[in-house]
């Protein structure tokens, strides 16, 4: 069922980079089934195996990574559970069919859907950071506080009005090099959608009133209500972002069909 979406705004996307013969210290410590589990996924997104193939079986994994059944078979569950696996019984198991980009809000770039009214789009680069998890954020991207994350605020222009401020925390263990992106020639939408596939996204829609600072950036009075976009993306079975977009309320509306 189709879904409300934002008109001129960038319903977003996310990914992961993996090197498939480095291992990290955090993957080192990790537990064995998630071990195991970033294993499988970055078979799968190298293309060792592809959609309908036959990964080896639990008992020639568990030999594999010297691990007992049972721990082999956590990680094919989660896996199965989020629809990159399949399991058949009697069969074995197989690369699902991959839906990364059928998501309830449409992806698209903000820069993308300016252009295509035969508009101009612009951006300002307000903040891109790095910063420790707080007990807050270490809980909405399901990690351990201090972890390392990205902060970026940008502010998108059509024919120089302001229209959008997009605050996103982005999951480094996710997207390592998002500090080092030039986001005055792409957006983060379009860098996340190109290095790696969206998984799934959670996401609510609201009125509200923005607080100065976005007012600010907007160039709009704290007095008129923005419609706001807050969704949290997953990808290769992490949270990967968590992004606020403020759109001044008179420049948008909601659509859907079903």
């Amino acid at each position: 069922m189709p879904c409300p979406f934002i008109a001129p705004c960038e319903p977003v996307s996310e990914f992961i980079y993996f090197s498939r013969n480095h291992v990290s210290t955090s993957q080192a410590s990790a537990p064995a089934f998630q071990t195991i589990k970033d294993y499988l996924l970055r078979e799968i997104q190298s293309g060792t195996w592809k959609e309908g193939q036959a990964i080896p079986s639990e008992a020639m994994l568990a030999e594999q990574f010297s691990v007992s059944r049972m721990t082999v078979n956590r990680a094919v569950r989660e896996l199965t559970s989020e629809q990159i696996l399949n399991r058949i019984q009697g069969s074995g198991t197989y690369v699902a069919q991959q839906k990364y980009q059928a998501t309830l809000v449409e992806i698209k770039s903000i820069a993308d859907e300016i252009r295509s009214r035969g508009h101009v789009h612009r951006s300002e680069l307000h903040e891109l950071s790095e910063k420790s998890a707080n007990e807050q954020l270490a809980a909405e991207f399901l990690v351990k506080p201090g972890h390392r994350l990205f902060h970026s605020v940008i502010v998108h222009f059509e024919n120089d009005v302001a229209i959008q401020v997009e605050d996103r925390w982005v999951n480094s263990s996710v997207t390592p090099d998002y500090l080092v992106q030039d986001f005055s020639k792409m957006t983060p939408n379009e860098y996340l959608v190109a290095v790696a596939p969206l998984q799934g996204v959670d996401y609510l829609i609201e009125a509200t009133l923005p607080p100065k600072q976005i007012a600010d950036m907007l160039h709009i009075s704290i007095k008129e209500a923005c419609l706001v976009l807050r969704r949290k993306t997953r990808s290769q079975g992490k949270i990967a972002t968590s992004v606020t977009m403020w759109h001044p309320g008179r420049h948008y509306q909601f659509a859907g069909s079903f």
